[in-house]
């Protein structure tokens, strides 16, 4: 499931070139008129950001989900679960009804700490910026360059390799975020970022509403894995096969 890549490789791929627009499930858009219920703004970052400040203010996270994408969100709202990778994967789904590339990101360390357990978040192209943009939607926040722009993930992790200044700062003043939180899942010199590829929600949807409540979470990875039709990861900076040895 994790695959060696390069910066020139995962340069254009996103999570909307598989999930259509059409595709996602009816009640992300319910509640995306009820996020953007005073109108969207015209600029994707603060759009980007709205999304992110709603959702965290109305998530309050709780256990891990393995469900279906509508369902999960159901769940997360009714305030009985949620976890970094949850809150991603439905923000995926948010940017693609207000079609806004985004694609997901994780965090491990190496070599690899199981004590760790790894962060999941988001990156989403601003076409008002022409670029792509952290964005960590479980603390609402961004990276910033001592100029003040906003980082992409290669950008974080090639200056952070070069030792050369990061600063990062929330969008949300409910939820300001510790400096030690962010030192321990993206600025300790062990981390490495991975990009997961390959997710496709309808199929996912499809295998965890039939199978889910008969067979146990990692069976169904399996059985997606065997048809060809799970997701991977792919680590631009580090060798995976060196960090799992």
């Amino acid at each position: 499931m994790s695959k060696n890549s390069n910066l020139e490789e995962i340069r254009s791929l996103n999570y909307n070139a598989l999930n259509r627009k059409e595709d996602i499930p009816a009640y992300f858009f319910e509640i995306n008129k009820l996020i953007f219920n005073d109108g969207r703004p015209d600029s994707d970052l603060e759009t980007v950001r709205l999304l992110g400040v709603w959702l965290k203010n109305n998530i309050k996270g709780g256990p891990g989900l393995s469900e279906p994408s509508a369902e999960a969100l159901q769940i997360m709202l009714a305030g009985k679960g949620g976890v970094c990778s949850d809150m991603a994967q439905v923000f995926n789904n948010f940017c693609v009804v207000n079609d806004i590339a985004v694609r997901e990101w994780g965090t491990t360390s190496a070599p690899f700490n199981r004590d760790f357990g790894g962060h999941s978040f988001n990156e989403v192209y601003c076409g008002d910026l022409q670029k792509w943009i952290l964005v960590d939607v479980y603390w609402n926040f961004m990276f910033y360059n001592d100029e003040g722009a906003p980082l992409s993930v290669v950008e974080l992790y090639q200056m952070k390799r070069l030792g050369q200044p990061i600063f990062f700062k929330s969008f949300n003043e409910d939820n300001m975020v510790e400096e030690a939180t962010v030192n321990k899942n993206y600025l300790n010199s062990s981390i490495t970022p991975f990009l997961i590829c390959g997710y496709h929600n309808k199929i996912y949807d499809r295998y965890l509403s039939v199978l889910r409540p008969h067979l146990p979470i990692f069976i169904i990875h399996f059985i997606l894995f065997a048809l060809n039709k799970s997701y991977h990861y792919r680590f631009p900076f580090d060798n995976y096969k060196a960090i799992f040895s």
